[in-house]
């Protein structure tokens, strides 16, 4: 019997669906592998299939996105029950992501501002005998072990074809890894980035700059010329793709397991190349980075020891 294997979509944007796809004819050799028995983006698949399956049943939950909502809480437990492991695939399912900026406000905050001066949608509307019931919107975004015990994690916005592959194989092999783990690489972006010799030994910096501010030189450590570059700060496995494309690494792919709190780490990585020493030189410097939480946290706000409005899952963690 081949094992059994279920995709679920909660709080993102679609791009870790596409990653799955993105292993090209690769992908065959998964559907050889495996028997797909959940995956609504892809197949014509219920919850109410899932929901009669045993416990235990599937082998294992690949889950992208953060937990917004109270069918993705619902559906995130139902998985969990049905599944031997259960992974956070991707950097929403995995810190939450970029819908967990949303922690800087409230539920209603962002309803307000979505709809301005609109009606904004009621949670239970009846018509003609009928009644309609949407999801509660929670006051904040979790990421997926808030809300129910994760086996491994896959980084990254969207997780790169070579990490997808890998991770697949190691989850399939016997054993499989230790619980916890992150299948990626435990080592710096930097490690892997193609302008490594291009860094001076010692940067510091007067001032940041935006990317709409000037131009990248496409050959020089991207960093040392002054955009806040997050490679220090973050995991390898990327392929360096935002450094290929001449843009900063801007973080999707975590920490490494010496880290605790990613945005921490990003901004003390930044810190530390200012070259000021008195305070208005350093507040000088840092007002280059016009948005300090959408740079340091941006992948990583609910996972954070910060966590925005983030506090308990309602009725407690399954």
């Amino acid at each position: 019997m081949k094992p059994k294997v279920a995709f679920y979509w909660c709080a993102s944007c679609g791009g870790c669906e596409e990653a799955v796809l993105d292993l090209a004819e690769a992908v065959l050799d998964v559907a050889a592998a495996v028997d797909i028995v959940f995956w609504p983006v892809a197949l014509d698949f219920k919850e109410a299939d899932v929901a009669g399956m045993d416990d235990g049943a599937i082998a294992i939950s690949f889950v992208n996105g953060a937990v917004r909502t109270s069918h993705q809480l619902e559906m995130a437990r139902l998985l969990r029950r049905k599944s031997k492991l259960v992974v956070a695939f991707g950097a929403c399912a995995q810190l939450g992501g970029i819908p967990g900026l949303a922690n800087l406000t409230t539920a209603s905050g962002v309803l307000d501002e979505v709809y301005r001066d609109m009606a904004v949608p009621l949670r239970e509307s009846r018509e003609d005998g009928a009644t309609l019931t949407l999801p509660e919107l929670f006051d904040a975004v979790f990421a997926l072990d808030r809300a129910i015990p994760v086996d491994y994690y896959v980084p990254g916005c969207p997780p790169s074809t070579k990490v997808v592959a890998d991770a697949f194989q190691a989850l399939l092999r016997d054993p499989p890894p230790e619980p916890g783990t992150v299948l990626a690489p435990n080592q710096a972006m930097c490690d892997e980035c193609p302008r490594r010799d291009r860094r001076p030994e010692d940067v510091k910096l007067a001032r940041f700059y935006g990317v709409e501010e000037r131009a990248i030189d496409p050959a020089d450590c991207i960093l040392a010329q002054g955009f806040p570059c997050l490679g220090p700060a973050t995991r390898a496995g990327c392929g360096a793709r935002c450094i290929k494309g001449n843009m900063p690494c801007t973080g999707c792919f975590g920490p490494t397991s010496a880290v605790r709190d990613y945005g921490a780490k990003a901004l003390c990585s930044i810190a530390s190349i200012v070259s000021g020493n008195e305070v208005e030189e350093i507040d000088g410097t840092l007002d280059g980075i016009a948005d300090p939480v959408g740079t340091f946290y941006r992948y990583s706000l609910p996972a954070s020891f910060l966590g925005g409005q983030a506090g308990n899952l309602p009725h407690g963690r399954q």
